[in-house]
């Protein structure tokens, strides 16, 4: 289960699979945002309590640590097999072992924003899709379709079957991004926050690419990156 504290993220769920929301734990004096959560839930006979009450840290899990006392209770989404995410034309975006959640989050938010056709995750050595990643999408995690891959060259031969090229982003590519045709098929590849693309991972791009600095620091935050990329490919 998953407790939602972001009212946008809750809204986009009750829009999207009402049925998945369990419960919504209001505060005493809740923002507008939350009433219109509480409004669209009574008209799905969502069960809401008034008084305050939160759930424990141990029920909560990853969400302890935060302050507000409103929240909903969520079920996860499933994830979509590979096959029917990689339907259609446009781009598309891996993941290569991302660790933060808020980065995870946050590319959902920018990958919803832009309309693109589905996201990769790495099955080991990345974050889950937590309650933080839900929350910082604001609703870009029920909009993007996402499988989870536990092998992702399977799912780079797949999308070349499909027509898809695989265009991988690293620091140490000689072309800039600038230099990428927009008229394919693309699958846009981000690695790990901290070493990249694994050397399988980027042995089976076709293309990779870099964003060249143009100041002192040398690198970008992936999720930064990453809406950089994807507003450049759509």
């Amino acid at each position: 289960m998953l407790f939602l504290k972001n009212p946008h993220s809750v809204l986009a769920t009750l829009q999207k699979r009402p049925k998945d929301v369990t419960e919504i734990n209001l505060s005493t004096h809740p923002s507008a945002a939350w009433i219109q959560v509480e409004e669209l839930a009574r008209s799905h006979r969502i069960p809401i309590n008034h008084d305050g009450k939160r759930k424990s840290p141990q029920q909560r899990g990853d969400q302890a640590g935060r302050e507000s006392s409103s929240e909903a209770v969520v079920k996860e989404r499933e994830s979509l097999n590979l096959e029917k995410l990689l339907q259609g034309k446009g781009l598309w975006l891996a993941l290569d072992c991302l660790q933060d959640p808020q980065n995870i989050g946050s590319i959902f938010r920018t990958a919803s924003f832009f309309g693109l056709n589905g996201i990769i995750l790495t099955q080991e050595r990345s974050a889950p899709l937590s309650s933080v990643a839900y929350d910082i999408a604001s609703g870009g995690l029920e909009s993007v379709p996402f499988c989870i891959q536990p092998n992702l060259q399977q799912a780079f031969q797949l999308a070349k079957d499909k027509g898809l090229w695989i265009l991988g982003s690293s620091e140490h590519a000689k072309a800039s991004y600038r230099t990428i045709e927009k008229d394919r098929n693309w699958l846009l590849v981000l690695g790990n926050e901290e070493k990249g693309m694994r050397r399988l991972t980027e042995e089976n791009c076709d293309v990779t690419c870099t964003i060249p600095n143009q100041g002192a620091v040398t690198s970008l935050n992936v999720a930064t990156a990453a809406s950089i990329l994807i507003a450049h490919l759509t």
